[in-house]
């Protein structure tokens, strides 16, 4: 048996996989994410563990069998987010996450002080990423930087608390801007260029490796036979390609969770800065991708549901199976920034278009229509970047909605698959990686393709209406940057 645990941002998932990959038993406890500020995005690291725990507790209590079984545990985590830990690693501060935007004076600095940047870490310095964050708290909260000895991204977090180890993988450190992501190694000039040195980093992994073992004192109380070891694990997105066998190159997705992720994997470090295009190690030795980020997808459907009163289930249920293009609003899907292809954190959200006979409906369409929008920019940087994408699968939130997934083929126009196991892909990719570092079996025989359930191919008609309505969309991208706050 194996453990897959997902540090997300609104949730902590734990997944428990048998030795034929079969998903045995699920458990979630909710996160709350503080916004002090505007453009701010917090949360209490020590919130992670007690969720995990609380997690595992309800799988060691419904299914004990299993979880004493369990031989390895594999993490994936949301990206970016900085936890600043003092010489007895006691939190120092909230943890900064991926959609914090307040750091961009920072990254201006950073690329001034490191002119090497782009062709180190292949990445533009972005408000989300980990180094403007040191840069802000140094400027902006100088005692707690000069305290700061260890600094560990989320999902290194838990594991510290988990095996007492401070290890990372390189996925997941490639989201820092500190890593070079060609050499699979921290960068010494990047760290210097935020006042930091590898003393303050974890020690780097594969994400199929073994990073440690469980602590002999939750391995005990959640009845294992004997401590599991943990894998190095992986960033949520690779953690995602990982269970979706997207380990090839070519191999493509779309994550449609609180934020949104188109990813291609690739079989070496691709850069194009240029185009905003994220380029990263993946978690697997060997392998590296691509990917466009959107900083609200889901979570679009989501907000919308909190402002009407309504659940996300009831306001897709109005709009029933119908695909046609509303000739109604539009909506730019930019409620915390944008990265892919804008990079401004600062970007807000727009409906434009309505009149007197504007409905919930068609605004819903239109948050839908819009959020399929920002994918179309996503693809387009890509294929700047040199990848094309033919074809994905739709994990996530969002991908159990049938209409929002033919949508997106027709707007993409290309097949789009809703796949199994979708909306736990992450836990699942975590649970294959603590297989991998259990039993050393090579990747291509643990990380095949989910069973596909169902596959959307774009309509040629609707997809014209599509592109007329895109142009129009990305004319309001001015208006997005004038309403910033």
């Amino acid at each position: 048996m194996y453990l897959g645990l997902d540090i997300g941002t609104s949730s902590v998932k734990a997944v428990l996989v048998d030795g034929a990959d079969h998903l045995v038993a699920t458990a979630e406890r909710s996160l709350v994410v503080d916004r002090p500020h505007p453009l701010w995005s917090e949360q209490d690291p020590e919130s992670w563990v007690v969720a995990t725990v609380a997690a595992v507790d309800e799988l060691a209590a419904v299914r004990p069998a299993e979880v004493a079984a369990v031989a390895g545990v594999g993490l994936s985590g949301q990206m970016h987010g900085a936890v600043l830990l003092d010489a007895a690693d006691r939190v120092l501060r909230p943890a900064i996450l991926w959609n914090d935007g307040r750091t961009a004076a920072e990254c201006r600095a950073l690329e001034a002080a490191f002119p090497a940047l782009h062709a180190v870490t292949g990445n533009l310095a972005m408000p989300g990423f980990t180094a403007p964050k040191l840069l802000w708290v140094k400027a902006h909260e100088p005692a707690v930087f000069a305290a700061t000895a260890r600094v560990l991204l989320p999902k290194a977090f838990v594991r510290l608390r988990l095996t007492g180890e401070a290890v990372e993988d390189m996925s997941d450190a490639s989201g820092t801007l500190w890593l070079d992501p060609a050499k699979r190694d921290w960068s010494d000039a990047a760290l210097s260029a935020c006042g930091l040195t590898r003393a303050t980093m974890p020690r780097l992994v594969e994400g199929s490796e073994v990073s440690g073992r469980l602590r002999a004192d939750l391995a005990a109380r959640w009845g294992m036979m004997a401590p599991p070891v943990v894998a190095g694990g992986a960033g949520d997105n690779a953690a995602t390609a990982v269970g979706l066998g997207a380990i090839a190159a070519g191999d493509a997705f779309l994550s449609l969770g609180t934020s949104g992720v188109l990813w291609v994997t690739t079989d070496r470090f691709a850069p194009n800065p240029a185009s905003a295009v994220h380029a990263f190690a993946h978690a697997l030795p060997g392998t590296w991708h691509q990917m466009g980020v959107m900083l609200s997808a889901a979570s679009c459907l989501a907000w919308w549901a909190e402002v009407t009163g309504a659940a996300a289930a009831d306001l897709l249920a109005e709009l029933g199976d119908d695909p046609t293009p509303g000739a109604g609003p539009l909506f730019l899907p930019y409620l915390t920034g944008e990265r892919t292809p804008a990079n401004d954190p600062e970007l807000r959200a727009i409906f434009a278009g309505l009149g007197a006979a504007t409905d919930r409906r068609a605004m819903t369409r239109a948050v839908l229509e819009g959020v399929g929008h920002a994918v179309v920019d996503n693809r387009d940087a890509l294929a700047a970047a040199g990848t094309r994408v033919d074809e994905i699968d739709l994990v996530g939130g969002g991908s159990r909605s049938r209409l929002w997934a033919q949508i997106l083929a027709d707007q993409l126009e290309i097949p789009v698959h809703r796949v199994e196991e979708g909306a736990v892909g992450a836990a699942h990719g975590a649970a294959r990686l603590g297989r991998l570092a259990a039993t050393g079996e090579a990747p291509a025989a643990v990380c095949t393709r989910p069973r596909r359930l169902e596959s959307f191919t774009p309509d040629p008609a609707r997809s014209a209406i599509h592109r007329e309505v895109h142009a129009r969309w990305r004319r309001l991208a001015p208006f997005a940057k004038e309403i910033r706050p």
